[in-house]
Parts: C-alpha cells; sequence; structure tokens
C-alpha cells in the first residue's frame, strides 16, 4: 500500500491551518467587541456611545463637560455608564 505524502500542500494540513485561522479570527473579534464590566455595570467608550446615539464626539464631548451625561474616568479611559445613557435619554428625549 503506498501512503500519500502529507506536505505543507495537502489538503488536510491546508484544511487544518484553515480552521485554525477562523479560530483566531473569532477570538479576535470576541476581544475586540467585548464590554467592560463594573459591578456588573456594562461600560461603553466614547466611540460606542457616540455611534449608539448617532452624535458626533464634538457633541459628547460638550454633554460631558456640560455635566449632562456622567462618565467615569479609569486610568485615564473615559467611560460610560448603560444606564446613566438610558437616564439621560430619558430626561431629554421623553415624548
Amino acid at each position: 500500500m503506498i501512503m500519500d505524502i502529507i506536505d505543507r500542500k495537502s489538503e488536510i494540513v491546508l484544511s487544518f491551518f484553515k480552521g485554525i485561522n477562523e479560530v483566531v479570527e473569532e477570538t479576535r473579534r470576541a476581544l475586540e467587541n467585548r464590554t467592560p464590566n463594573l459591578n456588573g455595570e456594562k461600560l461603553m467608550t466614547n466611540k460606542e456611545v457616540c455611534r449608539m446615539l448617532k452624535v458626533s464626539p464634538r457633541t459628547l464631548q460638550d454633554w460631558k463637560t456640560g455635566g449632562i451625561l456622567p462618565y467615569i474616568q479609569l486610568k485615564g479611559k473615559i467611560l460610560y455608564r448603560e444606564s446613566d445613557i438610558g437616564k439621560v435619554l430619558s430626561k431629554y428625549y421623553s415624548a
């Protein structure tokens, strides 16, 4: 019986590394999209809040410095509690 030689161009090897690459990519995406929590509270970045509220970074900065939107500063990074964003929306955008 003649056995096929398995090298880096073999279908089985290519399939294996394709699977590994898919796992690595999924892990990378999961890490990028993870949301930090503080005592079970979801925290959001400037970018996430801007996207959620459909406002510019400048508008978000104005709201932050004007005291409209509370924030937390951890190690120099600005984060917003999801619950605080909900409260602001209820206060300023109630029908």
